[in-house]
């Protein structure tokens, strides 16, 4: 089981600010055709595969790749919300399988449960639960394999899919056939319209990929961070990006004060997710649970700078995560 973990800021009168990033909670489900196992990083590992299995059975599932939780994935979610109790489900290892660069996430890991928990409020007042797929148990199923997967072994009562959505064997099945094949099998399938970027004029700036329709995707989401354009980034997400640091035994706030101002630095090593480019932020907060300090952030190509306006000189106590919010 994950616990959350603090950050201590001290401020002027030596207040003490919790600054709390919770633990992701999501299953980790492996398919094949002679076992099935589902785990949760918030469940006893001593909990029942069966027992597991048996929550995603009945539930609506949304299908994508879920890397940034973008808008449209939020759209995803609203619709599953609306036809039962909602499930996101997406493929890990991908990279590593089909051989492609690492990356850093969008989201961090550590922060998704957050994200998502944001969403209840659209959602019916219900947090969606993740569901990771390896993606080398199923890489290799035809479009019918692997809806009879979620027919069968999953035991879904229906999926919600965006209408570009490809799956099954190199992409091999349509929106089309993935309602074809869930008619036959008794579930239910809800193909609904991607959501649009409003933003139609990043397509003559050089944005160039294959599968662009002008839909809100994780790719455009990862195109406005590599310009810095933190607006577009929010106006994408339905959020602020919100990037985290792990901090190691040695590493701490070591402050150096000048005049009214408090600045510190972090290597990018310390990064769970994708910053913004190379440049200066404005408008940017250190997030704990119950306040925020503002502060300005500066990006160059080994560190993270943060400088803290009107803050007496501030240290970490017992604490792993740095979370830094970027203003829009």
């Amino acid at each position: 089981m994950l616990t959350n973990q603090k950050l201590f800021v001290h401020l002027n009168g030596g207040i003490r600010l919790p600054v709390t990033v919770q633990g992701a909670s999501r299953r980790v489900i492996s398919l094949s055709s002679s076992d099935m196992q589902a785990t949760s990083q918030q469940e006893d590992e001593n909990t029942p595969h069966s027992k597991q299995l048996s929550s995603v059975a009945g539930g609506i599932v949304a299908l994508g790749k879920f890397d940034a939780l973008h808008i449209g994935h939020r759209e995803l979610a609203i619709q599953a919300s609306k036809a039962g109790t909602p499930f996101l489900l997406s493929f890990t290892g991908m990279a590593e399988v089909l051989g492609w660069e690492p990356r850093a996430p969008v989201v961090a890991k550590c922060d998704r449960e957050r994200v998502l928990s944001s969403w209840s409020s659209c959602c019916g007042e219900v947090v969606p639960t993740e569901l990771e797929v390896e993606f080398s148990k199923v890489r290799n199923l035809t479009p019918r394999q692997f809806v009879e997967k979620l027919s069968k072994e999953l035991g879904v009562r229906g999926v919600v899919a965006g209408k570009n959505y490809r799956f099954g064997y190199r992409a091999s099945g349509d929106a089309s056939e993935l309602s074809r094949l869930c008619e036959e099998y008794g579930i239910e399938a809800y193909i609904i319209n991607p959501v649009m970027d409003k933003k139609q004029s990043i397509l003559a700036t050089g944005f160039n990929d294959a599968k662009e329709r002008g839909q809100v995707s994780s790719t455009r989401v990862r195109y406005a961070l590599s310009e810095g354009d933190m607006g577009y980034v929010s106006e994408l997400l339905g959020r602020n990006h919100r990037l985290i640091l792990m901090l190691n035994d040695s590493q701490s706030f070591n402050i150096k004060t000048t005049s009214r101002i408090s600045d510190t630095s972090y290597p990018k090593s310390c990064l769970l997710n994708l910053p913004p480019k190379e440049g200066a932020y404005e408008n940017c907060r250190i997030i704990s649970k119950e306040k925020v300090v503002p502060c300005r952030v500066v990006v160059d190509t080994t560190n993270i700078h943060l400088e803290l306006l009107e803050i007496d000189p501030i240290c970490i106590e017992d604490s792993r995560y740095l979370n830094i919010e970027f203003g829009a």
